[in-house]
């Protein structure tokens, strides 16, 4: 007796459909009649619609759907997609390389965003609104210090550092309005686990008397 095993099957495009959706497809490749064609890809569309609702959720999902149609097809199906019909080449396209980000970042802990921010405030003309970015940053400099080093930081080390940051360019004019360090939210910290006790029999200590 031999067996069918799904290893010695057809390759499956898209597994998540499943090999009878597989099948569906096939088969309508087969069919001559282009109209014929047109009724049984829209009756799988329907389908596939079915199989995979958190699809739904995407903007134009049925667009995606008849892509997946002729994916599953190895693009060969012959029939009229309200969309249009994409091609091979287009999925088979590697993405363009991710640039790696460069640039030297000070001051680890505080990263390469309070960086940047600080280069906006550089470029801002002095008033009021600077002083206030001015100083959203380096309340935003005290909660990554804190988040990363200790549980308390000195005010005059956030001002040093916006110096160093800044090669003297921003000062904060008043220092008296950085938020306490109390009122900085931070990440709760994550507790370990009780490591349970081994106890012999049912987990319950037993005490063994001798008998008198």
């Amino acid at each position: 007796m031999e067996y069918d095993y799904n290893s010695q099957r057809p390759h499956l495009v898209i597994p998540e459909y499943g090999r009878n959706v597989q099948r569906m497809v096939d088969f309508c490749c087969t069919l001559e009649d282009k109209e014929e064609r047109n009724k049984v890809a829209k009756a799988i569309i329907n389908v596939i619609g079915q199989l995979n609702p958190q699809i739904r959720d995407v903007d134009d999902f049925k667009h995606k759907l008849w892509d997946h149609l002729f994916i599953m097809s190895d693009f060969k199906l012959d029939v009229d997609s309200p969309y249009e019909t994409p091609k091979k080449e287009t999925f088979e396209e590697k993405p363009a390389p991710m640039p790696y980000p460069s640039g030297v970042i000070k001051f680890g802990h505080y990263g390469k965003i309070v960086q940047d921010l600080l280069e906006v405030a550089k470029a801002k003309e002095d008033g009021d609104e600077k002083d206030a970015l001015i100083l959203t940053i380096v309340n935003l400099m005290k909660k990554h210090y804190l988040t990363w080093n200790r549980d308390t930081v000195e005010d005059e080390v956030l001002i040093k550092d916006l110096d160093r940051l800044t090669n003297g360019e921003l000062k904060l004019k008043d220092p008296s309005k950085i938020i306490a360090t109390q009122n900085v939210a931070r990440p709760t910290p994550v507790k370990p686990r009780q490591q349970k006790k081994r106890q012999g029999g049912g987990g319950q200590k037993r005490n063994y008397g001798r008998r008198r």
